[in-house]
């Protein structure tokens, strides 16, 4: 059974009375250790099916299910316990918190889980580690590049060691040096340490870094396709 299963998903959006279809008739499946980006124009449904996977959005019509269970027979505490501990999610504005350390803002997830407080410490700095940011563990976000701010909020998402790592548009406010070194970050996390990774881009450079494209057109699947080889992220963001 796939990790990650969606037939026929449906998403339509209500606004006084005029109905918006965001997704129509979606259907995918994502193994366990995949990379697989989904790309499309804008308006296309992207965003919106990330969402919908990351327990962040609830569908229209269809199913999805989640490591062998449908999305509605969560609750909305096991969904919340799913998001936290089995998901990670890293965003195009990063989201830190501007007063507070990269060790602390990596930390915060900690705050909602199980795991005894004794080793928050001792998660981050390895969290921290594997993004290659221990060097600027003590530095607030205002100390930091935009590349440094995007992989204290990659630690940050992988600080409760996920399964599941869901990247919205993770360079689209990187420059091309910046936005090289986040997506080797990704694909490290994806290779060495054999994280599944679903990325949200619209730029088929970035895209091009995965294993898998999903293209969405006006909400639909236009096209699924393995690429042949994935090239480093850098051969993609040199001039």
């Amino acid at each position: 059974m796939a990790f990650i299963e969606v037939q026929s998903l449906r998403k339509v959006y209500a606004s006084e009375g005029v109905e918006t279809v965001a997704l129509e008739d979606i259907s995918l499946s994502i193994e366990r250790g995949e990379f697989v980006a989904i790309m499309g124009p804008s308006g296309s449904g992207k965003s919106t099916l990330l969402h919908i996977l990351g327990f962040l959005d609830r569908y229209t019509g269809g199913t999805y299910l989640f490591d062998g269970k449908e999305m509605s027979d969560y609750t909305e505490d096991e969904m919340a316990h799913i998001r936290n501990r089995k998901m990670g999610f890293v965003f195009q504005s990063f989201n830190l918190l501007s007063r507070t350390s990269v060790l602390e803002n990596v930390k915060l997830p900690l705050l909602y889980s199980a795991i005894p407080e004794s080793q928050w410490g001792k998660r981050a700095l390895h969290a921290i580690e594997a993004v290659g940011l221990t060097h600027r563990i003590h530095h607030h976000p205002s100390q930091l590049s935009g590349g440094e701010k995007q992989r204290a909020a990659i630690a940050r998402a992988l600080v409760n060691d996920p399964q599941v790592i869901f990247a919205d548009e993770p360079t689209g406010n990187l420059d091309s040096k910046s936005g090289q070194m986040v997506m080797n970050t990704i694909q490290d996390l994806n290779a060495k340490l054999g994280h599944t990774i679903v990325l949200i881009t619209h730029e088929t450079y970035t895209a091009e870094s995965a294993a898998r494209i999903i293209r969405l057109h006006d909400g639909l699947v236009a096209s699924d396709e393995r690429v042949r080889s994935q090239r480093k992220a850098k051969d993609h963001f040199q001039k």
